[in-house]
């Protein structure tokens, strides 16, 4: 189970445009030349993000895209939800049709993942990603880096 470009090029995308919104609306083609992400693609997922009400079009001259949300209440589950994007680690999709017509045994255990993922993606926001391009430590995701570090081996006793 892994989150597919779609999601991350969303995610990437709305990072590029909330650093840069106070300065005006902005544009698919300067995000499509800084992030290296095809300016068709980013059409067709910022019509998703669009329609979900994360971002709103200006059109014209000077025309582009501003966030509709504040940076603090968009969060990465937002994005990635609007982006259709499926965040499932069951083989069934939910539908506990895993083997065959039954539920598999790991059933329940890539269900609750997927609610973790869902919760850890629903803590984290844009202002958090915008803080941590800018260098500034960011509690959400120092702690997830922490706990990815190997802890050290517990001293063992040996009775002699």
């Amino acid at each position: 189970m892994r989150l597919t470009t779609k999601g991350r090029f969303a995610v990437t995308a709305m990072v590029d445009l909330a650093m840069r919104q106070n300065r005006g609306p902005v544009t698919l083609a300067g995000i499509s030349e800084r992030q290296r992400i095809s300016l068709s693609y980013l059409e067709q997922l910022f019509g998703k993000l669009r329609r979900a009400g994360i971002v709103s079009s200006v059109r014209g001259p000077g025309g582009g895209y501003n966030l509709a949300q504040p940076v603090t209440k968009v969060t990465v589950a937002d994005i990635i939800v609007a982006v259709d994007e499926p965040l499932d680690a069951t083989q069934c999709g939910g539908k506990e049709n895993c083997l065959g017509d039954k539920r598999c045994m790991t059933h329940d255990l890539w269900e609750r993942l997927n609610e973790k993922m869902f919760e850890y993606l629903a803590s984290v926001t844009l202002a958090d990603l915008v803080a941590h391009q800018h260098g500034k430590p960011v509690a959400v995701l120092q702690s997830w880096r922490d706990a990815d570090q190997p802890a050290a081996k517990p001293a063992i006793a040996v009775a002699a």
